[in-house]
């Protein structure tokens, strides 16, 4: 089950407006709020009101508006390219909805959603900077919360960076090859010292650094990131992560990683998936370890997405061994991975005091020789085991744990699809985990936990796993399991 993205009724988008006319209709409060908001910007106000309360003819005067003090008329918007409808009256406001449509000029009804062609955004100014905050008229207060959030996060010299930013871009064009060494003057501009001598409010000094920094042709670096992306739900990514992914030139990802988490790049990010799902052309580990090495090569950064943990089950092992060797800059950054989301949508313990004080992550794939695992002792001396694995070695673990002096009653947590909101929680036993087996409708990466520690977990929204447990015992799957 994939979740989509709703999609957006209102596109935002930044429309001209320096020098042409905005029309607002209406004298008291509304019409002064839109007045004040549009007289942020560079537009011709001019607003149409025979009656004009005290504070919007202050503000006329103050600003120099033109103003037109007669009762409302169609041609009064002509030559607009916005129109208010801000007069408090509904019939009047209709009227100039109607009129603006038919001259084809968009027109916004205060307070009246449905008449509305375009939204106001709450809007952060640090000019040119622009950032508009849009809730499709269905919730204004939280736009300006969001609003005071985004402004106490930018700095009052972004405005004066972007305007010294914007008198380095044709240079920047001319003297830096497309791609990562432009992308990266632009990053180090405004993260490095132009952005510090600017915040300090010594803009001579933010010049002559972002003059050096263009004129140090620096031969660009390759650099691969090896990210965890976490158990699904893309807020559960890491705060670096998300600056790694903002910055990659490449996107190289495994199939299981969601859409949703690949989809927090760069939009411009070339996105390389690289297999391991069943349908897509999947990447030997070979090929994708000098597929990393050639990218690097080239300069690039990239970011290399893995599910989970990078260094849990990922074979990051090899990535790095093979960037070792091509002498390739590479990071690790770690994700949650999966035995930790699948214990917190339990609220399970994975250690409990005087319960269990150790923890193993295992794949149980390495039940098929004769000898258990060193793993399996663990598990009988008390250990928590997070098993990451699919449905049919379910029973094989089960098997062999209980063959070994396992409690068939010790407690058993499994969970599909851990951390995103379509998960299916399921509770038993180790006598009833053979029973996963026969489940073809858990088609998500199943992950199970087993211990005495799992018995302080929540099973109030999981169901048990032993009413699957005696459905299709007569077949041999079932069966089998036991032997």
């Amino acid at each position: 089950m994939s979740h989509t993205t709703p999609k957006l009724n209102a596109f935002p988008v930044f429309m001209r407006v320096e020098g042409q006319t905005v029309a607002i209709v209406g004298g008291g409060e509304e019409a002064l709020a839109k007045a004040r908001l549009i007289g942020q910007s560079s537009a011709v106000l001019r607003i149409i009101a025979e009656n004009a309360e005290p504070a919007l003819l202050a503000f006329i005067a103050q600003t120099g508006t033109n103003h037109f003090a007669a009762a409302y008329e169609a041609s009064q918007l002509e030559g607009a390219v916005m129109v208010f409808a801000a007069s408090g009256d509904e019939e009047l406001d209709r009227r100039v909805v109607t009129d603006a449509r038919r001259l084809s000029i968009p027109v916004n009804a205060v307070d009246r959603p449905e008449l509305c062609d375009f939204f106001t955004p709450a809007l952060v100014n640090r000019a040119p900077v622009a950032i508009a905050i849009g809730t499709e008229g269905a919730g204004p207060v939280l736009a300006q919360m969001l609003r005071g959030r985004i402004d106490r996060m930018l700095s009052p010299s972004l405005g004066p960076l972007a305007i010294l930013a914007a008198s380095f871009r044709g240079a920047a064009e001319n003297l830096l090859p497309r791609g990562s060494a432009r992308r990266r003057f632009w990053n180090d501009f405004f993260a490095g010292a132009p952005a510090r001598a600017a915040e300090a409010g010594q803009l001579s000094q933010a010049h002559d650094a972002a003059v050096d920094l263009l004129l140090s042709n620096v031969p660009a670096c390759g650099h691969i990131a090896l990210v965890g992306a976490g158990p699904g739900a893309e807020d559960l990514l890491t705060l670096r992560a998300h600056r790694l992914l903002m910055e990659a030139d490449v996107i190289v990802h495994d199939a299981l990683v969601p859409e949703a988490v690949v989809a927090m790049g760069r939009r411009d990010a070339e996105r390389l998936p690289v297999g391991k799902r069943k349908g897509c052309h999947t990447k030997s580990q070979a090929e994708i370890n000098t597929l990393l090495v050639e990218l690097g090569r080239e300069g690039k950064r990239v970011v290399r997405l893995k599910s989970g943990d990078p260094l849990v089950f990922g074979r990051a092992g090899e990535e790095m061994a093979a960037l070792r060797d091509a002498g390739i800059a590479y990071e690790v950054v770690p994700g949650v991975t999966a035995a930790f989301a699948a214990a917190a949508d339990f609220e399970l313990p994975l250690t409990l005091r005087g319960v269990s004080s150790s923890m193993v992550f295992t794949t149980g794939h390495d039940l098929k020789g004769n000898s258990l695992p060193d793993w399996a002792k663990l598990a009988i001396s008390g250990a928590t085991v997070a098993v990451y694995m699919g449905r049919s070695v379910a029973a094989e673990v089960a098997g062999r744990l209980i063959e070994a002096g396992l409690s068939p009653d010790t407690a058993v947590a499994v969970v599909e699809n851990a951390s995103l909101a379509n998960r299916r929680r399921f509770h038993g036993t180790l006598a009833d985990l053979p029973s996963l087996e026969a489940r073809a409708d858990l088609s998500g990466p199943v992950m199970t936990i087993i211990g005495d520690a799992v018995a302080g977990a929540n099973f109030e929204r999981s169901e048990p796993l032993a009413a699957h447990r005696h459905e299709g015992a007569s077949s041999s799957v079932a069966e089998g399991v036991q032997q």
